[in-house]
């Protein structure tokens, strides 16, 4: 799945140290920058489940093709919803009803986090199908990649780093698959993020972003987190619209967000 990937990502800890490993642009440097890394890794606190699942990684050329092959979003409105919800008013009724068989949950995510059952529902459906389609790729072999890849290793190597440190807390099996860039679970996080503003939404004492409740959870915090102010409207030129940006940078993806949800939500 290709997403936009916001310029406002999150920077790790103010306490991770400087990332020394040099980069490089073709599969045949990969192992040998695998063990440079691995000595940022354990800097950052990175223990040995982790190191040995950086250690086994593989180059992901599937990764670095459609790293090569973003086009961004540039269809109109009409077409993009088409493209990526079929019609507003199916999607919305297959939101409802998810919503309509745990509105409880729903409820104590808007009362907690003032983010509307809609908003929540129209992240869901448009990342992953509702969770259907939660990516191909090992999500450790992906974020590697972007990380090792000499294009942008300053903006993944911090997620890379996450990644690393999910494994170690159990929170990301080593060979979990997500999408291309190492976006994880039902909506879609980067790890830094996951690692951020991952939040129990079950109350199992753990939080998995393969795990619907949580992946929610999650995403309702970090609208939260960004600014996202309860009971307000969040169509175009509103507060909340702009906090839908630090979701997905793409104007058409904050709109059809907004849209759908408009719908949703009644």
């Amino acid at each position: 799945m290709r997403r936009i990937l916001s310029v406002a990502l999150f920077s790790l800890l103010a306490a991770t140290p400087a990332l020394a490993a040099t980069c490089g642009n073709t599969a045949s440097g990969f192992n040998a920058w695998k063990s440079e890394f691995a000595a940022d890794a354990r800097a950052a606190g990175v223990g040995q489940r982790g190191i040995d699942a950086l250690m086994n990684a593989s180059y992901s050329q599937r990764t670095i093709n459609a790293d090569r092959n973003q086009k961004g979003v540039k269809y109109s409105f009409d077409r993009f919803v088409q493209i990526r919800l079929g019609s507003l008013n199916g999607f919305a009724a297959q939101a409802k009803k998810r919503i309509d068989r745990n509105r409880a949950f729903f409820n104590a995510l808007e009362s907690r986090y003032g983010v509307s059952p809609g908003i929540l529902t129209s992240i869901h459906g448009m990342e992953t199908g509702f969770g259907r389609n939660m990516g191909s790729e090992p999500v450790v072999n992906s974020i590697l990649t972007v990380a090792y890849d000499c294009r942008r290793p300053e903006l993944f190597r911090p997620h890379a780093i996450a990644a690393l440190q999910m494994v170690d807390r159990g929170m990301l099996a080593s060979n979990q698959r997500g999408a291309f860039h190492g976006e994880l679970g039902h909506t879609q996080f980067l790890p830094g993020n996951a690692m951020r503003y991952g939040v129990d939404g079950n109350g199992d004492g753990r939080v998995d972003f393969y795990n619907e409740a949580d992946a929610l959870a999650s995403t309702a915090n970090y609208l939260r987190q960004k600014g996202w102010k309860a009971g307000q409207p969040y169509g175009p030129g509103t507060h909340n619209f702009r906090v839908l940006n630090e979701w997905n940078a793409a104007t058409v993806y904050q709109q059809a967000i907004a849209a759908a949800a408009a719908v949703i939500d009644g």
